[in-house]
């Protein structure tokens, strides 16, 4: 696996992305990637992710899928069904508005090679270090309210 950097929010997919959040609560996913940023960086997961065979999707984002994925309480088929159809995962994930995503299964490949490397616990430890790292904000205050 060669690492790559999360690529920018397309300038389309954004631009829609927000038409359609604008008529209703922000939705996480697009919070997480505006406030978070690059979360899962690939290189973290470089030891479970060979050099070798053609590219696949990027450990990172998939982290992220997964991590919103429990968020929403989905399961792999329908999680995969969001990033195809869903403006505000494209949004977080930095994918064109036409980008097909990916077959379901990946997450389940992607959960297993985790588990393979002792990994399992490394996307919740780095999903921690981001939020301590940022601390507590206004938009958490307000939310409270």
């Amino acid at each position: 696996m060669q690492p790559r950097p999360w690529p920018k929010v397309p300038e389309l997919t954004a631009q829609v992305a927000r038409a359609v959040a604008a008529r209703g609560p922000y939705p996480l996913a697009m919070r997480v990637r505006d406030e978070l940023g690059e979360l899962f960086a690939d290189a973290e997961f470089a030891e479970a992710f060979e050099a070798r065979g053609r590219p696949g999707w990027s450990p990172g984002r998939l982290a992220l899928v997964t991590v919103l994925q429990f968020a929403e309480n989905l399961t792999d088929r329908a999680a995969a069904h969001r990033v195809r159809y869903g403006m505000d995962l494209k949004y977080a994930l930095g994918l064109e508005l036409d980008d097909p995503g990916f077959d379901a299964s990946v997450l389940s490949e992607f959960r297993t090679r985790l588990v393979e490397h002792g990994m399992e616990e490394k996307v919740l430890d780095l999903l921690l270090t981001a939020l301590k790292d940022r601390g507590p904000g206004e938009d958490g205050r307000k939310a409270a309210h």
